[in-house]
């Protein structure tokens, strides 16, 4: 970390990168989503990044691992997740020497900062106050998550870290009108709610992934932000960059979702995580990229 905030890239803080990526269906893939449309002798090669109880979990394509070695030698990464600490710690990034670990990651949404791999106190005592100031108790989202999610369509019930709750749901059998109900009963007590694959996150209004990485710029210093994700709980995060990118699925790709200086993809499941570290690569070191390439919704790219 010393030599990145040290202008040790290529010298001033003009030329610092910082980037902030979400993990799961942004960087990494799990079998479910891996949505490789080929003949199984052309799937590309897949390094695994998550061991958990003995079996993999997650993937990058070997091309998108050694892209990410380059991109972590050349910027300032951040992972982005909305994973738990514990949960974040099974994903063992490649990076440019033995063991390395991010010298910045963010965690459970924006409510935990890791710094070198420890939590920040100081962050966090920030966010509980945050909290206290702008949203209503969690324990009153998740005695209302158990009245209204029902156990027939529900698998399970989770609090992550004391700050946000989710359910596991079976989503082909959600009945109508139950998400934008839990959706606008959320909103009222300053909550918000996202559907990503079979989850279904209630997570308070100040627990944002932009709100921690603009703690992570103001420690930094002066850093040109980039940044990537494919869910609603990663609006923000695209918002808050200079220059962001979002998959060809997901929950953003599925509505539509844009805004200013945002590049939606063409490409899905794992190909779509090494397109983003490829784009990402570029822009540290002012490449061009195809121009077929993904839709530019303000000629960024």
């Amino acid at each position: 970390m010393t030599g990145y905030l040290s202008g040790g890239m290529n010298g001033g803080a003009a030329d610092r990168f910082v980037v902030a990526s979400d993990l799961d269906r942004t960087l990494i893939y799990s079998n479910r989503a891996l949505a490789l449309d080929v003949p199984d002798r052309l799937a590309p090669r897949l390094l695994s990044v998550e061991v958990h109880d003995g079996k993999a979990l997650s993937f990058m394509t070997e091309e998108a691992a050694e892209l990410l070695v380059e991109l972590a030698r050349e910027s300032l990464l951040v992972p982005a997740t909305t994973r738990t600490r514990a949960q974040y710690e099974r994903v063992n990034l490649p990076g440019p020497t033995p063991g390395w670990v991010p010298p910045y990651a963010i965690c459970a949404n924006g409510g935990r900062l890791l710094v070198d791999g420890v939590p920040d106190t100081d962050w966090q005592d920030e966010m509980a106050a945050r909290l206290a100031a702008g949203a209503a108790p969690l324990a009153e989202v998740v005695e209302h998550l158990a009245l209204c999610a029902d156990p027939e369509w529900t698998h399970k019930r989770r609090v992550a870290d004391e700050l946000f709750a989710y359910l596991v749901v079976e989503r082909a059998e959600l009945p109508q009108g139950w998400l934008a109900e839990l959706t606008g009963w959320c909103a009222e007590r300053g909550w918000t709610v996202s559907l990503q694959g079979r989850k279904v996150y209630a997570v308070p209004a100040p627990l944002s992934k932009s709100a921690a990485l603009a703690e992570v710029v103001r420690r930094v210093g002066g850093a040109t932000v980039l940044s990537a994700g494919d869910s609603l709980l990663d609006a923000d995060l695209l918002r808050a960059a200079d220059a962001a990118w979002r998959p060809g699925h997901g929950e953003l790709a599925d509505t539509g979702w844009t805004a200013p200086g945002v590049t939606a993809l063409d490409e899905v499941g794992v190909a779509a995580g090494e397109e983003i570290v490829r784009r990402f690569l570029a822009r540290v070191r002012g490449e061009a990229v195809r121009p077929d390439a993904g839709t530019d919704a303000v000629g960024v790219s």
